[in-house]
Parts: structure tokens; C-alpha cells; sequence
């Protein structure tokens, strides 16, 4: 009896995945045959962090602390160490 559901199960599930893939192909097709629309995202947009603004919203003038990391990899080399010469 189990033995005869497998077949039954196996094409069942097989059909099901066999149409969502051509639903999410169709999506695809659709979307590339399809004119370009306008970003909703603000990707080339000016964006001022919230940080740099006062408490009515304009830009503040103070002065701002800055830290810069850096280390050997951008060209400079420098020795600190104990030479034994």
C-alpha cells in the first residue's frame, strides 16, 4: 500500500514545484520585457546622517571630531622598533 503512494506523492509534488518554477520564470520574463520604471530607492540621492544636524535641523556648524585608522597598507612605511646595530 505504502509502496503505491510514493508514485502518487512523488508526481504530486513534482507538478507543484514544476508550476511555481514557470510562475517565478513568467515573473522574470515579464519584468525584462517590461519598460524601466524609476528607482523607489534614494540611490544617487543626497543623504545628511541625523548626526550632523542641530536641533532645528540645519546643518550644525560646530566642529567635528574626526579619527582616521590606518595602518601600513596604504603606502607609508614606518620602523618602531629596537634595532640591534
Amino acid at each position: 500500500m505504502l509502496s503505491a503512494l510514493f508514485p502518487l506523492l512523488y508526481g504530486t509534488v513534482l507538478v507543484a514545484l514544476l508550476w511555481q518554477a514557470f510562475r517565478v520564470m513568467g515573473k522574470g520574463f515579464r519584468a525584462a520585457s517590461g519598460p524601466m520604471s524609476e528607482p523607489n530607492d534614494r540611490t544617487g540621492r543626497i543623504t545628511v546622517h541625523p548626526e550632523l544636524l542641530d536641533s532645528d535641523g540645519r546643518i550644525t556648524g560646530e566642529d567635528l571630531l574626526t579619527v582616521r585608522f590606518s595602518g601600513n597598507d596604504d603606502g607609508e612605511t614606518e620602523t618602531h622598533g629596537h634595532g640591534t646595530e
